[in-house]
C-alpha cells in the first residue's frame, strides 16, 4: 500500500522552534477516533496553527487538522479538540505553567511510536519577539559558519 506510514514522523510544525523559545518537551498520547488514526497512516495532518490548551481541567490539543478519510462512513470533524493523554501530576504541573507563568504548549510533532500508536510531542515555550528571532537567526548562521571553518581548518 502506497503512502502508509507505520513508525515515524506524520506531522510537523516547523515555524514553532522559530516563533517560541521552546524549554522543555514532554511526549503525550492522543485520543483519536478510528478515521482519523487511518488518515493519519497516510500521512495527512497539519498541526502548523494548533495549541494545546485546558478544557475542564484536562489539556487538549486545539486547532489541529487531521483531515477526513474519505473511504469511511463514520468520519470526524476535521478541526475538533482532542484530548492529551498525561499523567495527572503532569497535567497539573502543565496547567500551573500555562496559567502562572505564561508558557505556551506548542504542539512539536506528531509521530507513531514503534508500537504503532500515535503520539504527540508537546514543547513548553515562551513566545519571541520580533528582536529575539533575530538575534536566534544570527546565532544560528555564526554556528553554521563557525563549523564549516572548523571543518576546513
Amino acid at each position: 500500500m502506497a503512502g502508509i506510514i507505520s513508525t515515524g514522523r506524520v506531522a510537523e510544525n516547523r515555524k514553532a522552534r522559530h516563533e517560541y523559545e521552546i524549554t522543555e518537551t514532554i511526549e503525550a498520547g492522543i485520543v483519536l477516533l478510528g478515521s482519523e488514526v487511518k488518515s493519519l497512516r497516510r500521512g495527512r495532518a497539519s498541526i502548523a496553527e494548533s495549541y494545546a490548551g485546558e478544557d475542564n481541567g484536562r489539556i487538549v490539543l486545539i486547532n489541529a487538522n487531521i483531515p477526513v478519510y474519505e473511504a469511511s462512513r463514520d468520519n470526524h470533524e476535521p478541526k475538533r479538540k482532542r484530548p492529551l493523554l498525561l499523567h495527572r501530576k503532569e497535567n497539573d504541573r502543565l496547567l500551573g505553567l500555562m496559567n502562572k507563568d505564561g508558557m505556551t504548549l506548542i504542539p512539536l510533532t506528531i509521530y507513531f511510536n514503534d508500537r504503532g500508536i500515535a503520539k504527540l510531542s508537546l514543547g513548553i515555550a515562551k513566545g519571541r519577539k520580533k528582536q529575539d528571532k533575530r538575534e536566534a537567526i544570527k546565532k544560528r548562521d555564526w554556528d553554521r559558519q563557525k563549523a564549516r571553518i572548523l571543518k576546513n581548518y
